[in-house]
């Protein structure tokens, strides 16, 4: 009976991540590192606005499991923006990044591409992140499927 038992909470707990929702949209904020960090703790990649090579920190600040809610809009050059919310782990981990790492980039990769890299200047604590543009309508439908669609207010 007791090996049952166990074998019955076994097969639950294998079962378990496996009904978890498989998020579409990939979404990573990674911080700008230095190069003598090390292959273990820090990527090369090349800027997509200079053009020069640069690192970055391999573990991503803030991933897609932060969003909570997403407001997208058209941008100017025919692309997407969007205005991004998170949870309380998303909102502390920007809101601690952007006190100590005032001055640096982040880089925001979506679907594995670099679409924004984003001066860090002043302090977030609203828990909020604005891409200004560089989504795709694809990336768009695929974050409707992922996250509610947070209205934007007009001022």
């Amino acid at each position: 009976m007791r090996r049952l038992a166990t074998l019955f909470l076994l097969a639950l707990l294998i079962s378990a991540p496996a009904k978890a929702a498989k998020l579409r949209t990939s979404l990573r904020a990674h911080s700008e590192a230095n190069a003598h960090d090390g292959s273990a703790f820090s990527s090369p990649i090349k800027s997509t606005t200079t053009g020069e090579s640069l690192f970055i920190q391999k573990v991503p600040v803030i991933s897609e499991h932060d969003v909570v809610a997403f407001a997208p809009y058209r941008a100017p050059d025919g692309s997407y923006g969007a205005l991004f919310e998170f949870d309380d782990h998303g909102k502390l981990a920007l809101d601690t990044l952007s006190i100590e790492r005032r001055g640096t980039y982040l880089y925001v990769f979506v679907n594995g591409r670099n679409v924004a890299e984003l001066l860090i200047d002043r302090r977030v604590s609203d828990g909020k992140l604005y891409l200004p543009s560089g989504l795709t309508e694809k990336d768009i439908a695929q974050m409707k499927k992922d996250w509610p669609k947070k209205e934007r207010r007009e001022k």
